[in-house]
């Protein structure tokens, strides 16, 4: 039988669609490869989104390239955002890769399927893109020219899929879409996330909801209500400020001001007490002062995120930002302002894990790592704890006896174990 393996960096869309190609691949008896070197088929699913990305993925082509020269008959395969609709250029650049086929598309050498393929085995946890693409356009992402503009999938496709997730064993879905706020405005009837949610939280076997990746501007009192109200929605939310400066986010073109995000945690906060808020931040956007960099600091500091993902500014060929604005901050300086806003949140989190010691707390176990079991609570907190037992894709309860920025520590309630 052909074996195959699949090498994913980037997002969790790109997660997700690596296991759907994993799931259809095994569908037609290939069978999955320890490494790459007895594969007989290697797919690359890249990301473009950074500078350091985009590395790693020239780096894994030239690793291939000389990989390909003592195995000639082997299928290379790239998808993902380095895909554009010049595969032209990528053959002439890469003329060892096989194939290329766009983000969300499967490989052209297999037979389409009439519904969208899913793991036989699903992990406890698992992704379902509910959108593709985006119509924001922010100035420095290349993402919607990547994966082109939005598209809703029907809301009962969806509903139908996560049920068949669950009766196969999944106990938790995170719906995936570069704005899934603005979901189902191009479908019949435009039906809206808190409908989507409202309709999965009637189903049978699952146990959590999640939802990412949402925008500011975009999200509604209807759908903060809905997390309140639906008990399978989990009370943790992404939502990307980016800058904390209004300067900044009027050149990033987000649609938004400090104030209005402000105004939208608050009634976030408001209206789902005890909620986790999670946010992404670009520093060394092109013109950034140390002013303006201190408004971004400042924010963070006071709004006491419960995790901020940042990422230095690299520009992005295509976009507004690299069409017409100059990188012009050292990138020292970048690294630098990364470091600063990284040891802030070390603290913070610090800080916010540590109120929950000695209390008990319930995690959806997802599998297991040096020999302790991990799981996630409704707040997404990691959380590891040893036990003999077999807790896979089980809700137990646990008392925290130790925390630390990153994760928690603790032991089973005994009635469990």
């Amino acid at each position: 039988m052909p074996t195959y393996h699949i090498w994913t960096i980037g997002c969790q869309m790109n997660k997700a669609e690596s296991e759907r190609i994993a799931a259809r691949f095994e569908e037609l008896g290939y069978l999955e490869a320890k490494s790459a070197n007895e594969a007989d088929l290697i797919v690359l699913n890249s990301c473009v989104v950074r500078q350091s990305a985009e590395d790693r993925v020239f780096n894994k082509l030239h690793d291939l390239k000389h990989f390909k020269k003592e195995r000639p008959e082997i299928l290379l395969a790239l998808t993902g955002c380095m895909v554009d609709s010049d595969t032209g250029r990528l053959h002439r650049n890469y003329p060892y890769v096989n194939y290329f086929f766009k983000p969300g598309d499967y490989p052209p050498w297999l037979e389409k399927a009439d519904e969208p393929t899913l793991p036989q085995q699903p992990s406890p946890s698992v992704y379902i893109p509910i959108s593709q693409g985006c119509d924001n356009f922010c100035s420095y992402c290349i993402v919607p020219y990547r994966r082109g503009r939005e598209r809703s999938r029907p809301l009962e496709e969806i509903v139908c899929e996560a049920e068949e997730l669950a009766r196969r064993g999944a106990k938790e879905v995170i719906l995936l879409g570069q704005n899934v706020d603005s979901y189902g405005h191009d479908l019949e009837g435009k039906p809206d996330l808190a409908d989507l949610l409202k309709e999965l939280n009637k189903l049978e076997g699952l146990v959590r909801i999640r939802f990412l990746t949402n925008h500011p501007k975009d999200m509604s009192l209807k759908l903060i209500h809905a997390i309140a109200g639906l008990d399978r929605v989990c009370e943790q939310v992404n939502l990307p400020v980016q800058a904390g400066s209004d300067a900044i986010l009027k050149a990033m073109k987000r649609g938004y001001t400090v104030d209005q995000y402000k105004r939208l945690v608050r009634q976030l906060r408001k209206g789902v007490p005890g909620i986790a808020l999670s946010t992404d931040v670009i520093v060394g956007f092109p013109g950034e002062s140390e002013g303006q960099f201190q408004e971004t600091y400042d924010l963070l500091s006071g709004i006491k995120f419960d995790t901020v993902h940042v990422a230095a500014y690299s520009s992005r060929e295509g976009t507004t930002a690299a069409r017409e604005l100059e990188d012009n901050i050292p990138s020292g300086e970048k690294k630098a302002r990364l470091n600063e806003i990284e040891n802030l949140q070390k603290r913070v989190q610090a800080e916010i894990n540590a109120r929950l010691l000695g209390g008990e707390t319930e995690i959806l176990v997802e599998g297991k790592k040096k020999g302790k079991w991990h799981g996630r609570t409704r707040t997404d907190k990691l959380v590891f704890f040893s036990s003999a037992g077999d807790y896979h894709g089980k809700l137990v309860k646990i008392k925290i006896n130790k925390t630390s920025p990153w994760s928690l520590q603790g032991t089973i309630n005994m009635e469990e174990a």
